[in-house]
């Protein structure tokens, strides 16, 4: 457990913390859309620009090769921190979207008429979509795990609906609306016994929970660096190499190539198949020092204290009449710092706007998982997440601002 004096030198690194938003101070708790960024992160996009802008992998000259060692050096710290087998497993991509769109673009030449994809209720639309349309030009077949009123996979049901068929099984690791740790493990272990690849969606995961490809053994694991302090616009597929050597590219282009005549094009090796035309150069080096920011805290220990932060919020939120929970759990290991409510008689909008005037920074809507909406009869949820910059003093803020606009909206 972090001592105030702690958590005040991890603010300190936070130069927008310091915001006032209306004349209130700032009170930042829409992490799971993104976190804001520390000092040395900021400062790295500096220093890469004023001593480093150059394309990597292709030039000899002297900055052009120190691009491409920082870039590498990316490489080698997500694989480490992830404990993937292979650095040349790590594809960069601009975010979790395109890595799932990349597998669903690159499998579709395996996927026959009548073969089946299975996802959940409980997924962000980039995790929807892209098996929908592959589903839709191949003439494969879409099913979904139902989920019980407290957002749990009804795993019997999923364990009904696997079969031979199976291709490919898309899941969650922590549901973006609900907070919610998927038995991944599980779901991964059932899926291979049919022969099934599974892809995780780890948008959520990376700054909360440890990451072991080895024990995991998911074919596909899929993640963004804007998450996890790190800037927006670049993410990584993790794939087993074995697999992605299989795959033919995504796209198509500079880079990814090995040679290139008007006869015939060969592809270049791991990982840069994947990879066509110039990178998020700069994005991919910062990435480094966000990496680096969350080793030197220790990711046990922003697990734990965000844990306690949730404990907390739930707490508070629990005791406020009229409001109804998503996702609620009695162990909290099986939730991440994610909590989605509503107010009744109340627009999650209304709620939004005058959190908002009060210097409340959270995110309101249908959240990117419309289907989970639908299945909860809202049209939309305040959803409240947290980081290892937030405090206890700002969750009784939170508390207290919801107060406020409750009776505040009540009056009109």
């Amino acid at each position: 457990m972090f001592s105030e004096e702690e958590i005040q030198k991890i603010r300190n690194q936070f130069p927008i913390l310091k915001k006032k938003i209306y004349s209130n101070p700032l009170v930042y708790i829409d992490n799971a859309a993104t976190t804001q960024k520390p000092i040395q992160v900021i400062q790295a996009t500096q220093n890469y620009y004023s001593m480093m802008n150059a394309n990597v992998h292709r030039g000899l000259h002297y900055l052009s090769q120190e691009a491409t060692i920082q870039v590498e050096n990316t490489r080698k710290k997500i694989q480490k921190f992830i404990h993937a087998k292979y650095s040349s497993e790590i594809v960069f991509t601009k975010g979790t979207t395109e890595s799932i769109n990349l597998v669903a673009s690159s499998i579709s030449s395996l996927i026959r008429k009548g073969d089946e994809i299975i996802i959940s209720w409980t997924e962000h639309h980039s995790n929807i979509v892209p098996w929908q349309i592959l589903c839709e030009k191949k003439g494969a077949i879409l099913k979904i795990i139902p989920i019980y009123k407290n957002g749990f996979l009804k795993l019997r049901d999923f364990e009904f609906m696997i079969s031979k068929k199976t291709k490919i099984v898309s899941i969650s690791h922590i549901s973006n609306v609900l907070g919610i740790i998927n038995p991944i493990k599980y779901i991964i272990d059932k899926s291979h016994e049919y022969d099934a690849w599974v892809l995780i969606d780890g948008a959520q995961v990376p700054s909360n929970l440890y990451l072991n490809m080895q024990d995991l053994n998911a074919d596909f694991y899929v993640f963004s660096a804007h998450k996890m302090y790190g800037p927006t616009g670049v993410g990584v597929l993790y794939g087993k190499k074995e697999i992605l050597e299989t795959l033919p590219p995504y796209q198509f282009g500079g880079e990814m190539i090995n040679s290139v005549s008007f006869e015939k094009t060969t592809y270049s090796d791991l990982p840069f198949k994947f990879e066509a035309g110039t990178p998020n150069i700069e994005g991919i080096v910062v990435w480094g020092s966000a990496i680096d920011f969350v080793e030197k805290i220790g990711l046990s220990n922003i697990q734990s204290y965000k844990e306690k932060l949730l404990s907390y919020a739930i707490q508070c939120l629990s005791s406020i009449d009229g409001i109804q929970l998503y996702g609620e759990v009695k162990d909290f290991s099986q939730k991440s710092s994610i909590i989605s409510f509503n107010l009744n008689q109340l627009h999650c909008f209304d709620v939004g706007s005058v959190l908002d005037r009060l210097g409340v920074s959270v995110r309101t809507g249908h959240l990117c998982a419309q289907p989970l909406m639908n299945f909860f009869k809202t049209s939309g949820m305040i959803r409240a997440s947290f980081s290892v910059y937030n405090t206890f003093k700002e969750i009784d803020y939170f508390f207290e601002s919801i107060l406020k606009a409750k009776k505040l909206l009540l009056k009109y």
